[in-house]
């Protein structure tokens, strides 16, 4: 085969590979991408990825209640907007979250407590339906500026069946 229908062979399988993922939702800051989605329902998971630019960071499902916890009832100076993801259509959420381990943003001496992810992130929930719509809303972050969320992701089914999720590399949102 000439090189060029090798390359087409190639891009095909990788398209089709991608394909299982539905398109790239990005969430810019002026001309830069701050953080993209991408989502799809993997055997009865839905599966839910952020992919952070560098220098940004985004917060955890249960960012709220970590907060929360460790003010003990003291007020807090300012709190980071969790991860909210609502299936909107085609999908019911079914079982409780899961998230990547988030990474302590916290700083005590000013009573701010904050867990995200930074470079990217794991969402995953048991659902049932095979594809549909989601809300994804938040707050993505650099040292200097914040950025609010409110996207819509498709989540069509992947392309294989069966249960080949794992929750093995995530942890269970408080």
């Amino acid at each position: 085969m000439t090189g060029i229908r090798w390359f087409s062979v190639l891009a095909l399988a990788g398209a089709a590979a991608a394909g299982d993922w539905g398109t790239p939702v990005e969430v810019r800051h002026d001309d830069d991408v701050a953080i993209s989605y991408q989502a799809r329902v993997d055997g009865s998971f839905l599966v839910v990825r952020a992919k952070l630019a560098p220098g940004w960071h985004t917060f955890s499902i249960d960012n709220k209640r970590r907060a929360d916890e460790k003010l003990a009832g003291k007020p807090a100076l300012s709190v980071d907007r969790p991860t909210d993801i609502s299936a909107t259509a085609g999908l019911h959420i079914v079982g409780p979250w899961y998230q990547t381990p988030p990474k302590d943003f916290s700083r005590p001496e000013l009573r701010w407590f904050s867990w995200g992810f930074e470079r990217d992130a794991v969402f995953a929930a048991k659902v049932t339906g095979t594809g549909g719509r989601l809300t994804i809303r938040g707050q993505a972050c650099t040292e200097s500026i914040c950025k609010n969320i409110d996207v819509a992701v498709e989540a069509p089914a992947a392309g294989k069946r069966g249960e080949s999720f794992s929750l093995k590399d995530l942890e269970p949102v408080r």
